[in-house]
């Protein structure tokens, strides 16, 4: 098993606190081969990497084969040959899933509408541990389609305030927001590296993530560079159509270090997400958090994003870059254009961006913010329910 695809670089220093508790965070999809390394998985591996300096830390989570590895203070364990519940490969389960449970105090799971995630809700309260949940996005078949089993984790973790209104948890008292986190010392300016006249696009080749609008805004003269995983081949020949005679180069293999590099070099990062896209498709959560916005800010690097879902949410409008129009690309081309040509302007947007990433999103902040709502719950919230009770609570 191999995490060559994550970063897995030493840490700086956090300070200790007593680990009163093991806390395990249970991811459903796949971490080794035929497996997929999303922003979800990357965003629970990351918080899991982080808070494994602090207290004992455990990732959960499946694949072709047992496995178990130490990623610096991190222990990974997956669950090899899980079925899949009707065929779902994002919906695993496994009978093991039980016996690694029992070892934690605390429960974090990073998808709460999959059978393993409820099935670790039910085991954790009526076993008086502590279960918590964020969801990043995505699901399968459970019985949360069914019944409502928010009541069933002791908190809902969301990565933005979009998340938790669009999950309807804004009167929630048990719904708190973690925000996302970057790191740092990773994603950071170079000021030995010389910025050109790059607009840089990072993350998946999905209609979603309103591409087309970004190449047929591209300001003559400029070039685009479209980093991300092929998810859809007909978009992707598409985009290939429209970039035809524009300065457009497509990077499919790209390792960390390479788009570090480019988030460095780039005039400017943009994700033109949209609600609905060039097929007349609607995508009604296109966006939990904007993570690739976040490293592009953290490495000094002005930004580019539409008004849809999380994203205004990182994008302070003429502070750290501008927050346009969905579906236009005369507005992002404006945009693009203005940063060409006024480059101090820029520079200050990217410095205003890197100081958001300190004060708001560090992945240290973020573990902080969970270990409060961890510890913060009463014991009388923990008292072992009947499944009956359970079940009555709606």
């Amino acid at each position: 098993m191999k995490y060559s695809h994550l970063n897995t670089g030493k840490i700086g220093a956090t300070p200790a606190v007593s680990p009163s508790f093991r806390v395990v965070h249970l991811v459903p999809e796949l971490f080794s081969e035929p497996g997929t390394v999303g922003g979800g998985e990357r965003y629970a591996f990351e918080l899991a990497r982080h808070m494994a300096q602090i207290v004992p830390t455990e990732l959960l989570t499946f694949g072709e084969k047992d496995a178990t590895e130490r990623v610096n203070e991190l222990t990974v364990r997956v669950i090899g040959r899980p079925l899949f519940v009707r065929a779902q490969r994002n919906n695993p389960v496994s009978i093991a899933l039980f016996s690694e449970l029992r070892k934690a105090d605390v429960i974090h799971c990073h998808q709460q509408h999959i059978v393993s995630s409820t099935l670790a809700a039910l085991f954790s309260r009526l076993c008086g541990k502590r279960v918590f949940v964020s969801d990043l996005g995505g699901g399968g078949w459970d019985l949360s389609a069914y019944i409502s089993t928010d009541s069933w984790y002791h908190g809902h973790l969301h990565i933005s305030e979009y998340s938790r209104r669009v999950y309807g948890h804004e009167a929630n008292a048990r719904a708190h927001v973690i925000l996302g986190g970057v790191d740092v010392d990773k994603f950071s300016p170079d000021n030995s590296v010389t910025r050109d006249s790059m607009v840089l696009f990072v993350g998946r080749i999905l209609a979603h993530k309103g591409i087309n609008y970004l190449i047929e805004a591209l300001p003559r003269g400029l070039t685009l560079e479209i980093i991300g995983q092929v998810v859809d081949q007909r978009f992707l020949a598409d985009l290939q159509r429209l970039a035809h005679r524009k300065h457009v180069v497509f990077r499919h293999d790209c390792d960390d270090a390479a788009i570090v590099d480019a988030y460095r070099r780039a005039l400017c990062v943009v994700l033109p997400s949209v609600y609905h896209d060039m097929y007349g498709g609607e995508t009604r959560v296109p966006e939990l958090l904007g993570q690739t916005l976040l490293e592009g800010m953290a490495c000094g690097t002005p930004v580019i994003c539409t008004d849809v879902a999380s994203m205004p949410e990182i994008v302070e409008h003429g502070v750290n870059g501008f927050v346009v129009r969905p579906n236009d690309p005369g507005a992002l081309g404006q945009k693009i254009e203005w940063l060409f040509n006024h480059p101090i302007e820029a520079a200050g947007m990217g410095r205003a961006g890197r100081r958001r990433v300190l004060e708001k999103f560090t992945w240290p902040q973020v573990v902080q913010r969970c270990l409060e709502i961890y510890r913060g719950n009463s014991r009388s919230e923990l008292k072992t329910p009947t499944v009956g009770r359970l079940w009555n609570e709606h």
